[in-house]
C-alpha cells in the first residue's frame, strides 16, 4: 500500500476527536492507568488502591488513593518535606529519602486504619527482599499497586525506593527485587548490602568524601546544606 497524504478539509476538522486533556499536556499514561484503575469484575464495589509516587526537584510524594467515576480519592499522603521533623534535615529528594517517605507513608495508613499492631513490617532494615505475611485471625494485608506516572522504571530508581520502605513499613505491595540498587543483570544476583547502603544514603556519604578530596569548591558548593548542620 503506498503512502496516502492525510487532507486536512473541512471533513477531516469535523470529525476531528482530541484526546484527554491530560494526554495533550503529557501529564498521564492513559495505557497504564485503564490498567491500575480497573477492578476485576468479581470484586464489585471494592476499591483497588495505588500507591503513586511521583519526585519533583524538592520534593518527594507518595499517596494511596482509589480511583471514582467523580475523580481519584487520597486515602493517605506522606512527603520528604515532613521528613525533618523525624531527624532527617537534608537530602530530601535522593533514595533514602523516598524509602523514608514510603516507609512514613505505610505507618500512618496502618495506624489511621488500627492495623499498625498487626502489621509492624520489618523491624530491621536489610536489603534483602520482604513481603508481609497475612495474619491467620484478623483482616488481611492492605494491598496496593505501585503507580509510579511517567518516570522511568530503571534499575535503581527512586520510585522503587519508595515502594521499598512502603512494603517494609507494612504494606502488600506486589514487587520484584530486579529493579532494586544491587540487582545484577548478567549474573542474575541480588547484592542485598548494595541496597542496604542505597537506604542508609552511604553512597552519597561516599561520593561526599570523594568530592571532597578531589575538589573542595565543588563539595562545598553542591554539599552546603550538610556542611551548615555540621
Amino acid at each position: 500500500m503506498g503512502f496516502v497524504k492525510v487532507v486536512k478539509n473541512k471533513q477531516y476538522f469535523k470529525r476531528y476527536q482530541v484526546k484527554f486533556k491530560r494526554r495533550r499536556e503529557g501529564k498521564t499514561d492513559y495505557y497504564a492507568r485503564k490498567r491500575l484503575v480497573v477492578q476485576d469484575k468479581n470484586k464489585y464495589n471494592t476499591p483497588k488502591y495505588r500507591l503513586i509516587v511521583r519526585l519533583s526537584n524538592k520534593d518527594v510524594t507518595c499517596q494511596v488513593a482509589y480511583s471514582r467515576i467523580e475523580g481519584d480519592h487520597i486515602v493517605c499522603a506522606a512527603y520528604s518535606h515532613e521528613l525533618p521533623r523525624y531527624g532527617v534535615k537534608v537530602g530530601l529528594t535522593n533514595y533514602a529519602a523516598a524509602y523514608c517517605t514510603g516507609l512514613l507513608l505505610a505507618r500512618r495508613l496502618l495506624q489511621r486504619l488500627g492495623l499498625d499492631s498487626l502489621y509492624s513490617g520489618a523491624t530491621e532494615v536489610t536489603g534483602d527482599e520482604y513481603n508481609v505475611e497475612p495474619v491467620d485471625f484478623g483482616p488481611g494485608a492492605f494491598r496496593c499497586y505501585l503507580d509510579v506516572g511517567l518516570a522511568r522504571t530503571t534499575t535503581g530508581a527512586r520510585v522503587f525506593g519508595a515502594m521499598k520502605g512502603a512494603v517494609d513499613g507494612g504494606l502488600n505491595v506486589p514487587h520484584s527485587i530486579k529493579r532494586f540498587p544491587g540487582y545484577d543483570a548478567e549474573a542474575k544476583k541480588f547484592n542485598a548490602e548494595v541496597h542496604r547502603a542505597h537506604i542508609f544514603g552511604l553512597h552519597v556519604a561516599e561520593y561526599m568524601r570523594s568530592l571532597e578530596a578531589d575538589d573542595e569548591d565543588s563539595f562545598k558548593r553542591q554539599f552546603s546544606k550538610y556542611i551548615k548542620l555540621d
